[in-house]
């Protein structure tokens, strides 16, 4: 499946001008909402829309031996590095669509709020599949779309201004898009309600 450059440079530009805002928009993340993904980041560990790198500071040299975080927005990466990390990290600029890591590579793979953004989700998670080692894991934790009467399609009718002005979906099924990227479910967690879900698969 290709990328689609146009939509990812498009949202590229959105998340390079957000940069400088983005750690106050990002609040809405509770800090132990990241530390029950984080916490479970085991071995060598990539972690997928690495952002303004608010999740760098939890990662535990205890049980992570290396990180790689990786963003297609340099604006963002730029803040990431400023933001202090207690285990080996490595920054890069990739997209997640496109990964350039050898199958296999890495422990873990997890994501805070990033599949909301990627621009075909399943060719996201697909790539995070194929990069993680077959008895590793991926831990997503995720907004989705709420499968109730009213608030479900008010959602859907939302959701092409958010995406116009941010760059998030907020609309996105993404328990869904895991299985369809053939990735093998082993639970998801309710965070807040229905509405934000810690995913558990692996490869």
């Amino acid at each position: 499946m290709a990328v689609d450059q146009s939509h990812t440079d498009s949202v590229r530009r959105k998340y390079n001008r957000n940069a400088v805002i983005y750690d106050s928009m990002d609040r809405m993340i509770k800090e132990d909402w990241r530390l029950r993904v984080i916490g479970q980041a085991r071995g060598r560990v990539l972690e997928l829309g690495v952002g303004t790198g608010k999740n760098l500071p939890l990662y535990d040299p205890a049980v992570t031996a290396e990180l790689v975080g990786i963003d297609f927005s340099p604006a963002m990466l730029w803040r990431a590095r400023q933001k202090p990390c207690r285990v080996p990290m490595t920054l890069l600029e990739m997209d997640a669509q496109q990964l350039t890591f050898d199958d296999a590579t890495f422990d873990t793979v997890l994501a805070t709020c990033v599949f909301c953004t990627v621009p075909d989700p399943v060719l996201g998670l697909r790539e995070a599949r194929r990069v993680c080692k077959p008895n590793g894991q991926i831990l997503l934790l995720e907004h989705v779309r709420l499968d109730r009467p009213v608030i479900g399609p008010l959602m859907d009718l939302l959701d092409p201004f958010a995406a116009a002005v941010t760059g998030t979906h907020i609309n996105r099924r993404t328990v869904e898009n895991v299985r369809l990227a053939g990735l093998h479910m082993e639970r998801v967690e309710n965070v807040k309600g229905d509405l934000v879900k810690l995913i558990h698969a692996r490869p």
